[in-house]
């Protein structure tokens, strides 16, 4: 092969590996993409539901949480009066008598698609993270209510799946005060007085792995674990919100206390991490703040 040949074909090499490098940016600029978000638009109804948060035993009754499914095509709510309802959207296959124009506060718009009724107050509730409408075996949604086991529903039929249960030290049942799947839908991470009880999703009953989040010198969190997230780039951790107004990451494979967050003036309610994983955000009750926390630089507070 002569010289110029020899350019030529690494000239051809080069661009090859420019458009592959050029490609891959393009995936992963793809993938990190944010939704344009216009302030100077207002919003516009699209539905409404007022009628069917309407109860007669519970006169103020009032949402306690709203979550959308992973796949997008339906959403949670979870209300004072003891109620899991799931609104699955029209435009995903489910035939409704829609009255999406009405603005009359005391027109809903359709019914929930599911109605399932706890027997004492629900404290949390999440989706299973793989979810799709597509498959109904993924369908599913673990809640956890006051002195209850962890439910398991089946998001399609209302039926109850399994149960989840842990015992205090006199062998009967304690409530979880927060739940949440690992990214892999394999476990169930629950919170409880001054620790964390992780339950094989395939193994429902007693059987469970717990840990202490407060260490013999009195390191770590104390208090009810009140909140439950796991970081979105399966980098292995997970944050928890405590009554104790902290916040800590935590790894997940054996619950090792990485860092724990002071500067909430409230019982931390939500903690959640930003699409990158590289930010958390904590919010906490009778507390006006929340407070962005990045996790790469000794988990310094970025903003209020």
């Amino acid at each position: 092969m002569g010289e110029e040949e020899q350019q030529q074909t690494l000239q051809q090499q080069q661009i090859y590996s420019d458009t592959e490098v050029t490609e891959a940016a393009q995936e992963n600029q793809q993938e990190y993409t944010w939704p344009l978000i216009r302030f100077d638009v207002p919003p516009h109804r699209t539905y409404h539901f007022y009628n069917q948060f309407r109860t007669s035993s519970i006169p103020n009754n009032f949402l306690k949480g709203i979550k959308w499914s992973p796949d997008g095509s339906s959403f949670l709510t979870s209300s004072e009066d003891k109620t899991l309802r799931i609104f699955s959207l029209p435009e995903n296959g489910i035939s409704y008598d829609v009255n999406a124009c009405s603005l009359a506060k005391d027109q809903d718009s359709y019914e929930a698609s599911l109605v399932v009724t706890e027997g004492e107050s629900v404290y949390d509730f999440c989706w299973f993270p793989h979810m799709s409408a597509s498959d109904p075996t993924s369908c599913v949604f673990a809640s956890t209510t006051r002195d209850h086991p962890i439910h398991l529903w089946d998001a399609t039929t209302g039926l109850l799946r399994c149960t989840y249960r842990a015992y205090d030290a006199v062998d009967e049942i304690t409530a979880a005060f927060s739940v949440a799947f690992n990214p892999t839908g394999t476990k169930i991470f629950a919170g409880y007085n001054k620790s964390v009880r992780v339950f094989d999703v395939h193994r429902p009953g007693r059987d469970f792995e717990k840990y202490s989040t407060l260490k013999g010198n009195k390191e770590g969190q104390a208090g009810i674990m009140s909140a439950i997230a796991f970081s979105p780039t399966h980098t292995g951790m997970l944050a928890i919100g405590s009554y104790s107004q902290t916040s800590a990451i935590y790894r997940e494979d054996n619950m090792e206390l990485l860092y724990v967050l002071h500067g909430q003036e409230g019982g931390v309610t939500h903690v959640q991490f930003s699409r990158d994983g590289n930010y958390l955000y904590t919010g906490g009750r009778k507390d006006p703040y929340i407070l962005c926390w990045d996790l790469r630089k000794a988990v310094q507070v970025v903003y209020k």
